[in-house]
């Protein structure tokens, strides 16, 4: 008796959808201006930029104030560049500064010309390829500290597995050779520690073992992208392998030996693991790199001060190198 006809609960009803409602409008308006297509995907990245931010940029910038700080007791005193003077002033400072060119020289170099006549052999058509690749994994995928316990074991005097060979006086006269005692010999140049001792020749051996997997992998992937017909092109002209390896395969791939090289400077520059666990630094200081300095005068020493700063110069230096890795890219990049 009292409802409502039809008809106008239809008319109603198309009245609701015809008109928006002001939020509707609202949305409509912004969809239109573009602000979801261009501020959307900030805000999906926002809980993570967030996290990231906690994690990474309030420990950084604590090192910062901190590098500017010592401690008195229980209470921290500004004391500008000081913590910065002591650092740069001292002996240990720039022996350490050697030791990590040094290591860094012949840690790139070594990884670098292994993994490329690694993957030099992988490249041609071989049974259980696969299988060697796999095998590769191996370094890869075990700790830097595991890594540094076995190699240590390898040289231990007596029973160590390499020691009737290091002892061995023929080989190695006159006494022969211990890893983990004999120290440097007489630098040639004042100043500048080298040749180095045989740890950091040690040392440098187990860190190219320990990269190795990680670069071959690198360098493969680029030699497949060689084309075979510019191989086989230059070897009907005449061209040798060693030529054909000179003049076209190396000019290919040599954006990815610049993105191997600036890689393993950076790992080379902040790896610790290695030198705690194998040498510690010894014998003596032979073989105390920057990091492994930064690592003694904070939790060694407990001087927080000395080590903030060392850190920022450690993260300064790393900067650059990014910075010069990506110059290099766009400069590949312009070439190509």
């Amino acid at each position: 008796m009292f409802g409502i006809p039809a008809r106008f609960t239809y008319l109603m009803a198309t009245q609701a959808q015809a008109k928006p409602s002001a939020l509707q409008t609202t949305f409509r308006r912004i969809r239109a201006r573009g602000f979801f297509s261009h501020t959307l995907p900030f805000w999906l990245l926002l809980p993570a930029l967030l996290i990231i931010a906690a994690i990474q940029f309030y420990p950084g910038f604590y090192s910062i104030w901190l590098s500017f700080q010592d401690r008195q007791g229980a209470v921290w005193n500004f004391v500008g560049l000081r913590n910065f003077e002591r650092i740069f002033n001292s002996a240990a400072f720039r022996e350490s500064v050697g030791h990590t060119v040094v290591f860094l020289v012949g840690y790139v170099v070594v990884t670098i010309f292994a993994s490329l006549v690694i993957a030099l052999l992988l490249n041609r058509t071989v049974k259980l390829s696969g299988v060697y690749i796999t095998l590769i994994f191996i370094p890869w995928v075990i700790a830097d500290v595991i890594a540094g316990l076995v190699f240590g074991l390898l040289v231990v005097p007596e029973y160590g597995l390499f020691s009737p060979i290091l002892s061995n006086p023929t080989l190695f006269p006159p006494k022969g050779l211990s890893i983990t005692s004999d120290p440097a010999p007489r630098p040639w140049i004042p100043g500048f520690p080298f040749p180095p001792a045989p740890a950091m020749y040690y040392l440098i051996l187990a860190s190219a073992w320990r990269a190795l997997p990680f670069v071959t992998l690198l360098i493969l992937a680029a030699l497949k992208t060689v084309p075979r017909e510019l191989i086989e092109s230059a070897r009907i002209d005449g061209a040798s392998s060693f030529q054909a390896l000179r003049l076209i395969t190396l000019p290919l791939i040599l954006p990815t030996l610049v993105v191997a090289l600036f890689n393993l400077t950076l790992g080379g520059m902040n790896g610790i693991g290695l030198v705690f666990t194998l040498t510690r630094g010894g014998p003596g200081t032979a073989t105390e790199v920057l990091s492994f300095l930064l690592y003694t005068i904070g939790f060694s020493r407990l001087e927080f001060g000395r080590a903030a700063a060392l850190s920022v110069f450690i993260a300064i230096v790393n900067l650059l190198l990014i910075l010069l890795t990506l110059r290099v890219s766009r400069l590949e990049e312009r070439v190509q």
